[in-house]
């Protein structure tokens, strides 16, 4: 049996240089990956949280003035309570939905629709957020060891999404090998940071922060209630990517639930020791809120002096998690994505997965809104951060109450009675009480941060999100109508017995004679007898010719010459084309012809009309009419 070899494009071979050969269908088991691999995925923008959000606390009880700053411990470990209400409520979500879709799909089963597609809005703009503020955050790191970058930080920060697009276009399973590295060398040089500062505390050695450009107040504020809600609200960042592991659970090996679930809970555990130890520290060596050196910076030179190369290791460290927090959302963004799309509430091309079995239009949908808006903020992170939080609690109050209501429907089934929704199975659950217990205190409580953080940061730029998100949820919804609308056209219910052609009338338009003209003039004869070849011509000489060569090369087919007075191209073609189809029979089809050269190189169009896409693009107007193009490959032998 022949095979047939197909020369690649330049293109192509360039494309799988930078992404990697195809993967075949069959592959996409292999392709799933381990809890080690699995933490550097999901859990990096988890993790990366805690090097801003001590910042964030500090930044806003620095209003108050610097005895104020005593209070971030105390946030902190109101947060940390937050977070372990919240890692609680998703780890019973990954084991309750282990095909994934976390807030999405639990709302979608038990809330309907309008809550599924808030949720789902929020959630794609949080991830969206996520690559914009961690590859700032992380540009941040970058510009408080070498200042002179700090000029060009949107570049690079571009730069960045660039490379963080091509690595996850070559597959999750290689980004995930390619990023966990950075991961885990962040969390080994943080965890040794922090060994070191706690001796250095408890032996007394631990050096005071100094030469700090502490952020200025033209008034200082009182120390109201209010603002420690500000600080709490800000800090909440640290929470942003606990979600990310319910999403991805199709990625983890088999058992995934166990997997994934494992994974949660082993995020949470490292992600609280650093955040509690980083505010701690930071509140001991009297490290101050700057919009030049970040907290990680000062601890570092506090801990080991400014220039030492394990302060330069713990800021490369930093800044790679940072970037690689990127990840998390690129590996959530186009799955939550293909979910909507397949729910026909996004474009269908989202659920499109490419030659190594990513959702291709989704990573670059992603990279592309993440540049736009670091770009529109100037990579500063405080400027991104009021933007962030408020769709992560939306998702966070949806997916647990979505979860308290399923656990109550739970309850009123019988043992071994099923209850199949879209998304899982429901069972009896003996201890649904407990359960729902869990999910309605932590939808209350992320409801009321959610509030808090969106009347704290509301003028600093959190109404751009309270105004997008129910934007979006409207854009959904009309996608959603077209699709409907879409299906119920094309449906077959009622069409009745298929239709009958009695006549087929075919229009050849051209703009002279030549190989191409004959190429689709052979193709026309061949669909029907009945062909008029239509010409415009734009002075009387050029009617002459096109006549005189159409008596030798036009075997006889109708010519129809359209004068052009005003050198009108398209125009007078169409008026002719609707005449003729105003004037059709029931059962009459009418199918355009349209005659393209294809040149040999592709820059070679440039240097030509493009008289057939000028009419490619009239004729699409026209209802109920067949548009065919017949190329002619310049250069090919015949």
């Amino acid at each position: 049996m022949s095979s047939i070899t197909v020369k690649q494009s330049p293109f192509e071979s360039f494309k799988r240089l930078l992404i990697g050969p195809r993967l075949h269908t069959a592959d996409a088991p292999h392709q799933t990956i381990s809890k080690k691999i699995g933490l550097a995925v999901f859990a990096s923008d988890a993790l990366s949280s805690t090097a801003y959000a001590t910042d964030e606390i500090l930044i806003v009880l620095f209003a108050a003035g610097a005895a104020a700053l005593t209070l971030s411990l105390s946030v902190a470990i109101a947060i940390m309570i937050l977070l372990v209400i919240v890692t609680i409520s998703y780890e019973q979500t990954i084991h309750a939905y282990p095909n994934g879709g976390g807030a999405y799909i639990v709302a979608r089963d038990n809330l309907g629709e309008g809550p599924a597609q808030t949720a789902g809005a929020a959630l794609l703009t949080d991830y969206i957020l996520t690559v914009a503020v961690s590859i700032s955050s992380g540009v941040a790191q970058i510009t408080s060891a070498f200042p002179e970058l700090f000029p060009y930080r949107v570049w690079v920060a571009l730069g960045m999404i660039v490379i963080m697009t091509l690595v996850n276009l070559r597959g999750v399973k290689e980004s995930g090998l390619a990023f966990s590295i950075p991961t885990y060398f962040f969390l080994g040089m943080t965890g040794f940071t922090i060994a070191v500062g706690f001796f250095r505390y408890f032996t007394g050695a631990l050096a005071p922060v100094t030469g700090v450009e502490a952020m200025h107040h033209e008034e200082i504020q009182a120390l109201t209630l209010f603002l420690i809600l500000k600080a709490f609200s800000s800090g909440c960042t640290a929470l942003t990517g606990v979600e990310a592991i319910s999403n991805g659970i199709t990625a983890f090996k088999n058992p995934r639930s166990r997997n994934a679930g494992a994974t949660l809970i082993a995020m949470t555990a490292i992600l609280s020791v650093i955040f509690f130890s980083m505010t701690f520290l930071a509140g001991q060596a009297g490290a101050l809120p700057s919009h030049t050196e970040t907290i990680f910076s000062q601890l570092g030179r506090a801990i080991y002096g400014n220039g030492h190369p394990l302060y330069l290791t713990l800021l490369a460290g930093t800044t790679l998690i940072l970037i690689m927090a990127a990840n998390t959302a690129y590996a959530d963004f186009p799955r939550l994505a293909a979910l909507h799309a397949g729910d026909g509430f996004l474009p269908k091309q989202l659920t499109y997965k490419g030659s190594r079995l990513v959702f291709t239009y989704g990573i670059v949908t992603l990279a592309c809104f993440a540049s736009l808006l670091i770009v529109l903020f100037g990579a500063q992170t405080t400027a991104l951060i009021p933007l962030y939080a408020i769709g992560v609690f939306m998702s966070f109050t949806l997916s647990q109450a979505g979860m308290a209501v399923r656990w109550w429907r739970c309850s009123k089934l019988k043992p071994g009675e099923e209850w199949t929704q879209l998304g899982s199975v429901l069972h009896y659950d003996p201890k649904w009480k407990i359960k729902i217990a869990v999910n309605a205190f932590g939808a209350v409580a992320t409801f009321v941060v959610m509030i808090v953080f969106a009347v704290t940061k509301f003028t600093s730029g959190a109404w751009i999100v309270v105004l997008l998100i129910p934007t979006l949820v409207f854009i959904f919804f009309r996608i959603h109508h077209h699709y409907k609308d879409l299906a119920a056209d094309l449906s077959l219910d009622s069409f009745g017995a298929p239709p009958r052609v009695h006549r087929h009338r075919v229009i050849v338009p051209v703009s002279g004679i030549h190989r191409g003209t004959l190429q689709a003039l052979r193709y026309a004869r061949a669909v029907s007898d009945d062909v008029t070849v239509v010409h415009v011509a734009t002075d009387p000489a050029d009617e002459e010719k096109i006549r005189a060569k159409w008596e030798r090369w036009g075997d006889g087919i109708r010519l129809h010459v359209i004068q052009s007075p005003y050198r009108l191209l398209v125009e007078p073609l169409l008026e002719y084309i609707q005449s003729v189809a105003a004037q059709r029979q029931s059962n009459e089809v009418l199918t355009i012809v349209v005659p393209e050269f294809v040149p040999s190189k592709r820059w070679h169009n440039l240097l030509h009309m493009q008289t057939a896409l000028l009419l490619r693009f009239g004729l699409l107007g026209l209802r109920n009419i067949i548009i065919t193009e017949v190329p002619y490959h310049i250069g090919e032998d015949r």
